[in-house]
């Protein structure tokens, strides 16, 4: 048998004077670290909605302009089925025989269709002819002395601008109206007057 007098069990920890404080401390020191690491949390929950929304955009911009290396070299199709069409005057059309006339309608055929290919990706003319010059969509090539109109308008387009979207694909190439009156810019007051 065994002594159970020398075996003695270990009384609880007897309070001492530092232990309410060394408790307030830890937990001091966990609220703090709680607090870093919910804001952590929220910083990469940010972070992660950031770069979604971006993928997004980056995305949507792809679908959008991804085409445009491809539209900007069949541009140059495009334009010499229109030189096609224009090189035979309307007259001449009239009363060619009837190979020239399908031959004719074959390109006009093929010209609209291309013009529809490219519609559904995005790629529309800019044709601004009458319009006034706006550098982000027009190349001026010349000026034209017109007292009738408007300084800054387009007068003459040597050949149509492509936009991809909202992107300049290939801006228009044109002669501008100068020496007529200036156009004047609309003013705010202007815009809020009924």
């Amino acid at each position: 048998m065994t002594d159970t007098t020398d075996m003695q069990t270990p009384e609880p920890d007897a309070p001492s004077q530092g232990g309410e404080a060394d408790g307030f401390a830890v937990l001091q020191k966990l609220t703090a670290e709680n607090a870093e690491l919910k804001d952590r949390h929220l910083r990469v929950l940010a972070e992660m909605e950031n770069m979604r929304r971006r993928t997004e955009r980056e995305v949507a911009d792809a679908r959008t302009y991804g085409v445009t290396n491809l539209a900007r070299d069949v541009l140059t199709v495009a334009d010499n089925l229109a030189r096609a069409l224009d090189s035979v005057p309307a007259e001449a059309r009239a009363l060619a025989d009837a190979t020239l006339k399908a031959l004719a309608e074959g390109v006009e055929l093929t010209e609209r269709e291309l013009h529809a290919a490219l519609g559904r990706h995005g790629v529309t003319k800019v044709a601004p002819k009458g319009e006034k010059f706006d550098p982000n969509f027009h190349q001026a090539m010349f000026e034209v002395p017109d007292p009738a109109l408007p300084a800054g308008t387009v007068t003459e387009v040597v050949q149509d601008g492509w936009k991809i979207g909202e992107r300049v694909l290939r801006p228009a190439l044109v002669g501008v109206s100068k020496g007529g009156p200036k156009v004047a810019p609309a003013s705010k007051s202007d815009a809020k007057t009924p």
